[in-house]
């Protein structure tokens, strides 16, 4: 999607529903850490004024939030993100691998985060996709249509994560399954870019390494869910 496209999308998809799906998603991404389960009632109610569309994913995550003690989801979040590249939640990643443009992608996020007042924590990488959402969805409407058009802008990796979750039954697979619902549809050049890193994977690594493309993507580069 080319950038004035990328901010005419932004610019629809900037609604309340979209800032509350975003915002729920952020923290479900994050460590799930004991200050996490301790707002899932909150956030249960911030789901419940949601469309069906988007609040049967993310309640789907909530419940098992629910189930799970912290130590239990610990280490199941770790084997999930930090144990699978073709998981990886940091979304340039997925356009640029190790290489030195993902230096420039993440400046790129960084100025952003700036022009809108937002601050990372020193520890946080600003492509991480709790970092994105939460940005996306905390502040005025400009904050928001800056932070979607990030979103749009690494579409392909998001998609990917979100496929490589559902693959792998994962159930934090829900938050991204709601997030992309809030993006316009997969355009030409969008679907290209999903197949095409489905396939290659992230520059700087062997074209067709097998993990990396999720098997249902590679029968339907079309499908969304």
């Amino acid at each position: 999607m080319r950038r004035f496209a990328r901010r005419t999308a932004a610019h629809h998809a900037a609604t309340r529903e979209t800032a509350v799906a975003h915002r729920v998603a952020a923290l479900v991404l994050d460590y799930p850490g004991p200050e996490l389960l301790a707002m899932l009632p909150d956030l249960r109610v911030a789901v419940a004024t949601l469309p069906g569309h988007l609040r049967a994913p993310l309640e789907q995550v909530l419940d098992h939030l629910d189930a799970h003690g912290p130590t239990e989801l610990a280490a199941e979040y770790v084997r999930t993100f930090d144990l699978a590249r073709r998981r990886s939640p940091y979304l340039s990643y997925y356009s640029y691998g190790d290489t030195r443009k993902r230096g420039v992608a993440l400046v790129e996020y960084k100025q952003a985060y700036r022009a809108a007042g937002f601050e990372l924590a020193a520890d946080e990488l600003p492509d991480h996709v709790a970092v994105v959402l939460e940005f996306a969805s905390t502040g005025d409407s400009a904050a928001q249509e800056s932070g979607l058009r990030l979103l749009l802008a690494h579409r392909a990796g998001l998609e990917l994560l979100r496929l490589a979750l559902l693959d792998a039954d994962s159930p934090w697979s829900g938050a991204l399954v709601a997030v992309c619902a809030t993006l316009p549809p997969l355009d030409g050049d969008d679907r290209e870019a999903v197949a095409r890193l489905a396939a290659e994977g992230p520059p700087g690594e062997e074209v067709g390494l097998e993990p990396f493309a999720p098997p249902s993507f590679a029968t339907d580069p079309g499908a969304r869910r």
